[in-house]
């Protein structure tokens, strides 16, 4: 019955356009950018290598599919939560607007699974869209591009890896942010269950990860007790993957973090759906 109910929660997310709205955002502004690496990518990239190559030397295609890749990841990261945000923040929501969540509720099938089937519905749409990333700014940029060592600069300096230690950590690196995106589902879900509307969830998904965000950048000690555990502070975790020397232990406590907001985002959405009165 679960995997049944997950089957017609995505084809609900199917049926609506806007869950197709992210994968034509994300390819047209990774074509935008492709575009301008492709015209004016060199004095692009010199920005960043000017200040280097006084003793620097840079030889070979310092323009490549991986670093294309990695500035696209990069720029566009924080832009996906709400293309996420966007689809799954209707999951409940959506039903309660349209009168449909009583006879939802009606089936022979527990609300426990109701919310589970939703849940991995969105996390099979965040995955999708995750995929979709990974695929235009990996083999898109490649096919263009060429492949060639990745230039990096991060707060170790630049850092050159080899294109045959690349791969993997891209691969990684996606994992990574797929959870990330999977959190945002997560507390869009969450929210979903406290509204009667669609956009409520939407806005306040976007608004708690942009407050949280601000926090995390302010260089003010009170924050210092709780930035470690806000799950924004850990988005951007896949980018340690991208140092010379890649920080395991820092990144398996992102992964920790990210994973107990997963759930306990899903358990607070449990337990308000198994109380939500229906019968008004």
């Amino acid at each position: 019955m679960l995997l049944k109910n997950t089957y017609n929660e995505l084809i609900k997310i199917v049926s609506k356009p806007r869950s197709f709205l992210g994968f034509g955002a994300l390819s047209l502004l990774i074509a935008i950018i492709l575009f301008a690496m492709k015209a004016d990518g060199s004095s692009i990239v010199s920005m960043v290598t000017d200040s280097f190559e006084q003793t620097l030397t840079f030889n070979g295609n310092v323009i490549n599919g991986n670093l294309i890749a990695f500035i696209i990841l990069q720029m566009l990261i924080v832009h996906v939560p709400l293309l996420i945000a966007l689809v799954t923040g209707d999951l409940i929501s959506g039903e309660a607007a349209m009168g449909t969540i009583r006879m939802m509720a009606s089936k022979p099938i527990s609300r426990t699974q109701i919310v589970l089937s939703k849940f991995i519905a969105g996390a099979l749409y965040t995955l999708l869209i995750t995929l979709w990333l990974g695929f235009l700014a990996l083999f898109v940029s490649h096919f263009i591009f060429g492949s060639g060592d990745l230039i990096v600069l991060n707060s170790d300096g630049l850092v050159i890896l080899p294109e045959a230690d690349v791969f993997w950590r891209f691969g990684l690196g996606f994992c990574v942010a797929f959870l990330s995106l999977l959190t945002v589902s997560a507390l869009s879900i969450f929210l979903s269950a406290y509204s009667e509307n669609s956009i409520g969830p939407i806005v306040a998904t976007m608004s708690i990860i942009l407050v949280f965000t601000i926090i995390g950048s302010l260089d003010a000690s009170v924050f210092n007790s709780i930035k470690p555990y806000m799950f924004t502070t850990h988005m951007a975790a896949w980018r340690s993957f991208f140092s010379a020397e890649v920080p395991f232990n820092a990144i398996y406590q992102s992964i920790v973090i990210l994973v107990l907001h997963i759930f306990s985002f899903l358990g607070m959405t449990l337990y308000k759906f198994n109380k939500k009165d229906i019968t008004s």
